[in-house]
């Protein structure tokens, strides 16, 4: 590299200065308050050497994000999977009673988004309004409640990246640089990581040789600091193993980066140059912030940072760790700015063992899946069968399997029978509270312990077990109905209709609280059978998980009449086997017939 140019954008830059409100060591819009932060002043540009901080309020919001998603390409399951999880993390959170900001969106800018566009023969601008809508038309079909999408060619959030910019404190400098750089990670590469002929191990494509006169941020000078929030802040990363990853690269030592393209037109411009434009990651990184803007309020640094930073949760691909949990929290550092609370980084998915791929024609399309199997089926499969931070794989058969076991029969079937049998002999009304039908039933503390696993699970991000142990209460319902057996109790008149009924109320309760905690989940699922057990879809949005507690179906509560909550999946080998086994029969009796014209 070329020796080091100072370089500040003095006025575009001042909002950076400013801190969130929780934010107790930081650095003041007039450079005042210096006394209990540690600088040293080069230049006129101002370094900061203290660490950020910041304390946690219970009417704080639960910000919430997902990757901003790269619109090279349309959506596919990976980040679908994503927003899958952070949906259910956030629904979660709502019932809870917290604010939720739940942010998604799409990255915008970049070489490889022009070189898409190019491809299709269209500009970038309509390339990205193309995909950028099908990622809102594919969350809508999965029920995704996100709070806000932000595009990072929205005016907004160029506002306040680009018009505001980044880091006058000395931490941006000039300078020549060249290597091998990887188009489709956008970045240069260090050459210990790559494979043989330069090839990136993410991609498996060559890396280009490039060299360009480039802005760079010096994030060697945060070495130390991000060592040490690493160490006081265990849970900054999530699962312990990603902390562990990422110790390794930051003891391994941090080198600076480039955080502009000179050869990329399609990006924000670099305040007071115009040859350059705003590093793509840098850029969309900063959208976690600028997403939190109103729109009826001016688009500014400060103003989005003052309504919701710092974020709760960052929810990420193992694929883009390093520039959540290296990259943005010594960005943010300089800045001055409070780190995220915690930065979740899960694993990858497989089709039938198999890394998915073009090439290999075994890619898995988020849209048709949901379209052939509808959204519960497609949210609960990966959400229970994937442990949430590792890698999982995806198989029909399995798939069909799980959804028929768990949604269709253990919740479906048990829900159907239990309110055939009160319509049947109670004209589908609630005999008892279920609190009384419960008392001194040890079945009532078994599905209380199962809700409070639940919960502990959710709140750890353990979405599988979560599942597991909510399904685990329409397991213990199956057993409990088929051990009293209400339906032969009813045929005994009037001694053992009090006894069946109050079985009954009790597996309801149990159903009831089972569409509560599994809403976060199955949130089309968990309001069907709300209101097959008699509730109004307004009475549904407005639980919370303060209902899961035992008692809430109460006497003279008329239910619904019963019909399946959930069809079977018929699995195609069998249709497929009944087919060709007709066209077999059908063959035998045309061999048939010939031999006997023959032998006559």
């Amino acid at each position: 590299m070329a020796c080091r140019v100072q370089y500040s954008i003095h006025n575009s830059l001042r909002l950076f200065f400013s801190s969130s409100p929780n934010f107790h060591t930081s650095v003041k819009c007039q450079r005042i308050s210096l006394r209990n932060s540690k600088f040293s002043l080069s230049k006129g540009s101002l370094y900061c050497t203290c660490r950020a901080s910041y304390t946690t309020n219970a009417a704080d919001p639960f910000v919430l994000t997902t990757p901003l998603y790269y619109v090279n390409a349309p959506p596919h399951m990976g980040s679908a999977y994503t927003t899958i999880a952070a949906d259910a993390i956030a629904r979660f959170q709502r019932l809870l009673g917290k604010e939720v900001i739940f942010i998604t969106g799409t990255d915008e800018h970049g070489e490889k988004i022009a070189s898409a566009a190019a491809a299709n023969g269209s500009s970038p601008s309509e390339h990205c309004d193309i995909i950028s809508e099908g990622y809102r038309a594919l969350w809508k079909e999965l029920d995704i409640s996100y709070d806000k999408f932000i595009r990072t060619t929205d005016s907004n959030h160029e506002a306040s990246s680009g018009g505001q910019g980044v880091l006058a404190k000395g931490d941006i400098y000039r300078a020549d640089y060249e290597g091998l750089y990887c188009v489709n990670c956008e970045e240069y590469k260090d050459e210990k990581e790559l494979l043989d002929d330069n090839c990136c191990p993410m991609h498996l494509k060559p890396c280009v040789r490039r060299k360009e006169d480039n802005y760079f941020f010096a994030l060697s000078k945060y070495q130390k600091q991000l060592e040490e929030i690493l160490i006081e802040n265990p849970d900054f990363v999530q699962p312990s193993f990603r902390m562990n990853e990422v110790q390794g690269w930051v003891k391994s030592g941090l080198r600076d980066f480039s955080i502009s393209r000179a050869s990329v037109n399609w990006g924000i411009p670099v305040p007071n140059d115009a040859k350059q434009t705003i590093y793509v990651w840098f850029d969309a990184l900063l959208g976690y912030i600028s997403a939190l803007l109103e729109d009826n309020k001016q688009p500014s640094l400060q103003t989005a940072i003052f309504s919701g930073w710092p974020a709760s949760l960052h929810l990420i691909g193992k694929d883009i760790l390093r520039f959540h949990a290296v990259y943005w929290p010594a960005m943010l550092m300089s800045a001055g700015i409070s780190l995220p609370k915690k930065v979740f980084g899960h694993g990858f998915l497989t089709k039938d063992g198999m890394k998915m791929g073009k090439s290999l024609g075994n890619t898995l399309e988020p849209t048709e899946l949901v379209h052939r199997f509808g959204p519960d089926a497609v949210r609960y499969f990966f959400l229970k069968e994937v442990e949430f931070g590792g890698d999982g794989d995806y198989s029909e058969d399995r798939f069909i399997n799980i959804i028929n076991a768990n949604l269709a029969n253990t919740i479906g079937n048990l829900l159907n029978r239990t309110l055939g049998l009160l319509r049947k002999n109670c004209q589908s009304t609630i005999t008892v509270d279920s609190a009384i039908a419960a008392e001194g039933n040890a079945f009532k503390d078994i599905v209380g312990n199962l809700v409070d696993k639940a919960r502990q699970h959710y709140e750890n991000l353990e979405l599988s077990s979560a599942c597991e142990a909510v399904l685990e209460i329409g397991t213990a319902g199956n057993v409990y109905i088929d051990e009293k057996a209400p339906w032969s109790l009813f045929k005994q008149g009037e001694s053992g209709f009090e006894t069946a009924s109050k079985d009954l109320v009790i597996v309801l309760e149990a159903i009831r609280i089972v569409a509560i905690a599994l809403s976060p989940i199955t949130p089309s699922l968990s309001l069907r059978i709300y209101t097959q057990l008699g509730y109004s879809e307004d009475q549904f949005n407005a639980v919370s998980w303060s209902e899961t507690r035992w008692g809430g179906l109460k006497f003279g509560h008329i239910t619904t009449e019963p019909k399946p909550v959930f069809a079977r999946i018929e699995l195609e080998t069998d249709s497929n086997n009944a087919t060709s086994e007709a066209k077999k029969a059908s063959k035998k009796k045309e061999r048939q017939k010939t031999q006997k014209v023959v032998e006559a």
